[in-house]
């Protein structure tokens, strides 16, 4: 019986860091957990990729030549593209197969939101993935941290986490990406477990209706987080890539609710190289909040004080 394949789709908003997450996650598991790794580049309009991907899907179709040939705009052109990939999804399933058996993959994903909310290509392409290589895949949603300075950016982020969660139906893992720069365009309302939780957003829409726009959308943004509230499935993980302890809890996360199952050698290889750092992970880890806190958030606190 063939074993089945083990791997992350990395998906998330324009800027959220997905291209340089997939080069530092890979690099982190082969060196710290000893895996054997390939990345493959599903966005057909990724340029200056900082990694030579295993698989390219811009040998099968570009974003460039399909805005050239259909005189489409770049968004157009990036869902004609993923269309087209699902038409000839015989070519992914080709350069897939000539991969190691056990080789763990690392999807990078087009950044366009519209593909996991509401468009069903990309859905698709992913269901036959799994049917033919037995795909044990998670959905890894990367949010720029930034949204969390701002009331209504925030909201608006959760809002389409919820979207993309259901609508892909995979294991997810939402990460608040770039946490060392979480304070950058200013200060939070809030410590950063209630952003991480996001347990009652009603503190939020108090701020939202401090300012004068907020008020105006006092009852669309009561009403949308009434909705977020009673699904009550979404939180996130901070990251930060230039922070290890960060990336070695969304990795082993990531394993988790894909069942992933570490070899004795991994995990040995895992304990000496990251020997202060517990080799258990749960979904919500405070020490780890408390230390993204303490290191990114409060820097400037202590530093007056």
């Amino acid at each position: 019986m063939a074993k089945p394949h083990y791997g992350q789709l990395v998906i998330g908003p324009p800027g959220s860091g997905k291209t340089t997450y997939c080069s530092e996650m890979a690099q982190m598991l082969k060196q710290v957990f000893g895996r054997k790794l390939a990345i493959v580049n599903l966005d057909p309009a990724n340029e200056n990729l900082p990694f030579t991907p295993d698989i390219d899907v811009r040998e099968a179709v570009s974003v460039e030549d399909v805005m050239e040939l259909e005189n489409l705009g770049p968004n157009g052109a990036l869902v004609f593209a993923i269309e087209q990939l699902e038409r000839d999804i015989d070519w992914l399933f080709g350069k897939i197969s000539a991969l190691d058996e056990d080789c763990y993959i690392i999807f990078d994903c087009p950044g366009q939101i519209e593909l996991y909310t509401h468009h069903r290509s990309f859905d698709r392409i992913c269901k036959r993935l799994i049917k033919k290589f037995d795909f044990r895949l998670a959905c890894v949603h990367l949010v720029d941290s930034y949204y969390c300075s701002d009331p209504a950016t925030f909201i608006s982020v959760v809002l389409a986490s919820l979207s993309a969660m259901l609508c892909m139906g995979l294991p997810h893992l939402n990460v608040l990406s770039k946490v060392d720069l979480i304070e950058k365009l200013g200060k939070l309302d809030f410590d950063l477990a209630y952003y991480t939780e996001v347990t009652d957003l009603d503190f939020l829409l108090d701020r939202l209706e401090e300012q004068p726009y907020g008020r105006k959308l006092a009852k669309l943004s009561k009403a949308i987080c009434e909705v977020i509230q009673d699904f009550s499935l979404v939180g996130f993980l901070p990251m930060s890539i230039k922070d290890r302890e960060t990336m070695y809890h969304v990795a082993k996360n990531v394993d988790r609710i894909t069942g992933y199952s570490a070899s004795e050698l991994e995990e040995r290889k895992v304990r000496q190289t990251m020997a202060n750092i517990p080799t258990a992970a749960p979904e919500f880890d405070y020490s780890l909040i408390s230390n993204v806190q303490e290191k990114y958030i409060r820097q400037e606190t202590d530093e007056t004080s």
